[in-house]
């Protein structure tokens, strides 16, 4: 029996994951800023709110309301009465929002379609080189756990965004978090700029397809797929 898939409704990043999102693991976005991560997202959010399913969404950056808006096009009601968004202020909070979400999602009284964490390293990334370090690493590694255990339990899909760093060895853009978050993630996709408001998704890792690549186009009212779909 195959794993089951959560399409992103982008028919090209539908393609390259095989149908959508594994519904028992985590996919890690990572990409630089005004890459389309948070607004791909946000639009994921919003198409499985408007299928009547839950959506648990912790957001550690700030969303835009207007984003938001757009992806759930004349439903935005339908889809704020199946968003549970929580907005942590440092990485305690987003461990206790992390674990309030995946208890949530398991307790059986919420249909979970989703849970995003976005974005994963954005308050960790506050304690890189400093004496925090350490029990920062600890504590994402505790929330990046949970979730995992969550989306395998339940067969939820769980979407991680993450932040990245320049490389002093090669200059290539690298995903924060270390070793432990690639080994966590059973895919991870890179978002990358192109021109203007054209975007390309790279299928860095997956258990069951190829790598590969796929592109979209960021508009007023949404994602649309680009070559083909």
């Amino acid at each position: 029996m195959g794993t089951s898939r959560l399409p992103t409704g982008i028919a090209s990043v539908d393609r390259l994951l095989g149908g959508g999102l594994e519904t028992d693991g985590v996919t890690e976005i990572y990409g630089e800023g005004g890459s389309g991560k948070t607004i791909f997202c946000l639009d994921l959010a919003a198409r499985v709110a408007r299928s009547d399913r839950w959506v648990l969404y912790v957001d550690t950056e700030g969303v835009s309301l207007e984003r938001l808006r757009a992806g759930a096009a004349d439903d935005l009601e339908r889809v704020l009465a199946r968003l549970l968004l929580s907005a942590p202020k440092d990485l305690d909070e987003q461990g206790r929002a992390v674990a309030t979400a995946c208890a949530l999602a398991r307790d059986g009284r919420h249909d979970t379609g989703l849970i995003v964490l976005d974005s994963a390293t954005n308050f960790y990334r506050l304690s890189l080189s400093g004496p925090d370090e350490d029990d920062a690493r600890e504590a994402l590694a505790v929330q990046v756990a949970d979730l995992v255990s969550t989306a395998r339990t339940q067969g939820i899909a769980v979407v991680l965004t993450n932040q990245v760093w320049r490389s002093v060895r090669d200059g290539q853009l690298e995903p924060l978090g270390g070793s432990f978050l690639n080994h966590a993630a059973k895919t991870i996709l890179r978002f990358d700029r192109d021109t203007g408001p054209l975007r390309t998704v790279v299928l860095v890792k997956h258990r069951s397809r190829p790598d590969g690549r796929g592109s979209f186009r960021i508009t007023s009212t949404g994602l649309e797929s680009v070559g083909g779909g």
